[in-house]
């Protein structure tokens, strides 16, 4: 990938860095706490997951509001962690790595919660949607790892980990969690079909810069 590309990806506007540099404030300061508690991490991360699948427990019994609040409460941990291993100075690639990895099983635990419901209601739609924006959910992070994996980028999208989250907290809390499957459904597949869309284009300059250099 060109050094422009680069510096164009990384100078483009995100939902989840805006958030993240807003909150910076109150980040910092739970994440020097947690260090004191002798926390790491790996640790918060975990901790993150455990809620995660407490709250996929809660959605699962049809108790919306309790999974909203609890998922609340755990999904700033995916940012914590990260700013505690800024603050020990040791950012590490498998910490990253291994981040990544526990986000996608906690958002399939949250959406097996709701699967898990809507099957005992017999509601076959909201049961297909669930599976949908599950699978559209882990395609946007795996297109952005495939593409980083041949040194393209694809951070663009719609539909982040960071909005998926908002729209569950949010009609979690106000009993309506259909509608956050039905924006998730739609929306993170649209997503990954823009990641998609972008990598095509990287790669197709890159290949036509490639062709040009053999003729120079």
């Amino acid at each position: 990938m060109s050094e422009q590309n680069k510096a164009s990806e990384k100078n483009k506007w995100s939902f989840e860095q805006f958030m993240r540099k807003t909150f910076k404030v109150v980040l910092d300061p739970v994440a020097a706490f947690f260090l004191k508690l002798g926390l790491t991490p790996n640790m918060v991360t975990i901790l993150g997951l455990i809620l995660s699948i407490v709250a996929a427990v809660f959605a699962g019994m049809g108790k919306f509001l309790v999974a909203g609040l609890i998922l609340l409460v755990g999904a700033p941990f995916d940012a914590v962690d990260g700013a505690m291993a800024r603050q020990l100075g040791k950012p590490t690639r498998f910490g990253g790595f291994f981040d990544s990895v526990i986000d996608r099983y906690s958002e399939l635990f949250m959406m097996g919660g709701l699967l898990y419901y809507y099957v005992g209601q017999g509601n076959k739609l909201a049961s297909l949607l669930v599976f949908i924006a599950a699978a559209g959910s882990v395609m946007v992070s795996y297109v952005r790892a495939r593409a980083e994996g041949q040194a393209f980028t694809a951070k663009v999208g719609i539909l982040s980990r960071v909005e998926r989250m908002i729209a569950l907290v949010l009609f979690l809390i106000i009993g309506k969690p259909l509608i956050a499957i039905w924006i998730i459904a739609i929306l993170a597949n649209f997503t990954a079909i823009q990641r998609i869309l972008n990598v095509r284009k990287q790669a197709i300059e890159s290949d036509s810069s490639s062709t040009r250099g053999n003729y120079d």
